[in-house]
């Protein structure tokens, strides 16, 4: 086990085991105490994203990985590299500038456009149904992030820590809603998630070195697709299935595990 456990976002504060720094705008900002932790500790958890890469240069263990914190909330980012794994992913393509004939050169109506970067809980996601949609849409969000529409009842959200499943459930929108956020009234459903959806989580988790990330998965003719994923995932799926995941982390650095 690290010593001392350090960790600067507040995630993990209710634990007095590790010590929660917070997030401060300069690394001076710190009193020379906490400094002192920063450079002794092997492993910084939840460094956020305004510290990551710097302790990774540093040579430090962060946790969540690099990764994690580099492609979190950038779904161009997400789209190339699930495509570089060769990971089935929903057919999606960026465009830049108001161009909706090339849009529909490739996509036929309907299809889902969405906020290409720092979208969260089904906000940005939008079903384009006709020319007046797309308009609307390009009239708001510029690069075009477009992928095709999927007539799915839900997807399967699995939460993966350390490579491991440590829970799955179905997120069923209700009636009127194709977004599957529980943020928007989805019902949670822990039964009956197919094998194949929690195998291809925790395969991109491995592939894409994501230690800790909620991955949403849809099931199309039989076949799973991962249609993004999410490191600051909502922990609401989880709770319906007594789990607090913010201790089963904790409880995992303190075994050494992490």
């Amino acid at each position: 086990m690290d010593w001392p456990l350090v960790a600067i976002g507040r995630r993990l504060a209710r634990f007095p085991w590790i010590t929660t720094l917070g997030l401060r705008p300069n690394l001076d900002d710190y009193p020379p105490e906490h400094q002192a932790l920063l450079r002794q500790a092997q492993t910084i958890y939840y460094p956020t994203n305004a510290f990551a890469e710097m302790f990774h240069s540093q040579g430090k263990r962060i946790f969540p990985s690099l990764e994690s914190h580099l492609y979190d909330g950038d779904k161009i980012k997400q789209t190339t590299l699930l495509k570089i794994l060769g990971l089935p992913h929903p057919r999606t393509r960026v465009f830049y500038g108001r161009q909706s004939q090339e849009i529909l050169a490739h996509f036929s109506y309907p299809f889902v456009a969405k906020k290409a970067r720092g979208s969260a809980r089904g906000q940005g996601v939008y079903l384009i149904q006709g020319p007046g949609d797309l308009q609307a849409y390009l009239a708001r969000h510029q690069p075009a992030y477009i992928q095709e529409y999927l007539p799915i009842a839900g997807d399967v959200r699995v939460v993966v820590i350390n490579f491991e499943p440590v829970c799955a459930y179905w997120r069923l929108p209700p009636a009127g809603e194709f977004r599957s956020n529980v943020a928007r009234g989805a019902r949670v459903e822990f039964a009956g998630v197919p094998g194949a959806a929690v195998e291809l989580a925790v395969e991109t988790a491995r592939l894409a070195n994501l230690d800790e990330v909620g991955l949403d998965v849809a099931m199309h003719q039989g076949s799973p697709y991962v249609l993004e994923f999410n490191v600051k995932y909502g922990h609401a799926g989880p709770r319906q299935a007594g789990i607090d995941v913010a201790e089963l982390v904790a409880n995992k650095i303190r075994a050494g595990q992490l």
